[in-house]
């Protein structure tokens, strides 16, 4: 079974917390850092293997990205399917609150996303399969751990999955700089999918179509749009703000 790689003080914690025994490898920088020490009592507790590097082949390993000292060689964890999605909905007692994303092709911006989709709780965040960013280590450093506690649903097309989240009862709410009615002012209390569109060109016409109601996050500056995780960050905290109110 081919190996994945994650790196990153966050991202690895992360996976050693979540998912232990998926970790075929952890590959670490010796030096004296306590941020380090703790990632290695926890891969100690587990019994796993450390294996010393030196920052040099890391920096190789990674294509010099933000390893901070440390890699996991892990057994991948896929995506989860449109099916899945649809019967995580169903489970326990939680408003579902899934974030669709159409589009986002930039990997920070993606896992950015997932941050965030995990600070507030929500269900899962929804992508594409073509056109648009998938869980890469890049995706999964930025999102410092929330890739592994966030599901990402990768589906082929986009305009179904909204109407079979339609049908399990999820109010469908897009983003759109044109539209007339401030994201403040719309219910988000109920169950709930929030639509972003990709960088520089927004939501696609059929998955507007799809949206039972388009907000707009005002603008009271020169620029004309806000960075796709900034706007997720926006929108998905006054869900909560208002869920937290009702």
């Amino acid at each position: 079974m081919s190996e994945e790689m994650i790196y990153g003080l966050h991202a690895v914690r992360s996976v050693l917390a979540q998912r232990p025994q998926a970790v075929k490898r952890l590959l670490v920088v010796k030096r004296a850092d306590e941020r380090l020490a703790d990632v290695l009592a926890q891969a100690s507790s587990h019994r796993l293997n450390i294996e010393i590097h030196t920052a040099q082949s890391l920096d190789a390993l990674t294509g010099q990205g933000l390893h901070q000292g440390v890699v996991a060689l892990v057994t991948p964890l896929g995506p989860m399917s449109e099916e899945d999605l649809l019967m995580r909905l169903g489970e326990g007692d939680q408003v579902p609150l899934v974030l669709v994303l159409d589009g986002v092709q930039d990997p920070h911006n993606l896992g950015a996303c997932l941050r965030t989709a995990d600070a507030v709780g929500a269900t899962a965040v929804v992508v594409p399969k073509d056109r648009a960013a998938g869980l890469t280590p890049v995706v999964r450093k930025v999102a410092a751990g929330a890739a592994e506690t966030v599901p990402l649903v990768q589906v082929t097309n986009l305009a179904r999955t909204l109407r079979a989240l339609k049908e399990q009862g999820l109010w469908i709410v897009g983003t759109d700089g044109e539209a007339t009615t401030p994201h403040h002012q719309a219910s988000l209390t109920g169950p709930l999918a929030v639509v972003l569109g990709a960088e520089g060109t927004g939501m696609r016409r059929l998955t507007r179509e799809h949206c039972d109601l388009v907000v707009q996050l005002p603008l009271r500056g020169a620029v004309q749009s806000l960075n796709v995780s900034v706007a997720a960050g926006v929108m998905l905290y006054e869900v909560l703000r208002q869920r937290d109110q009702a």
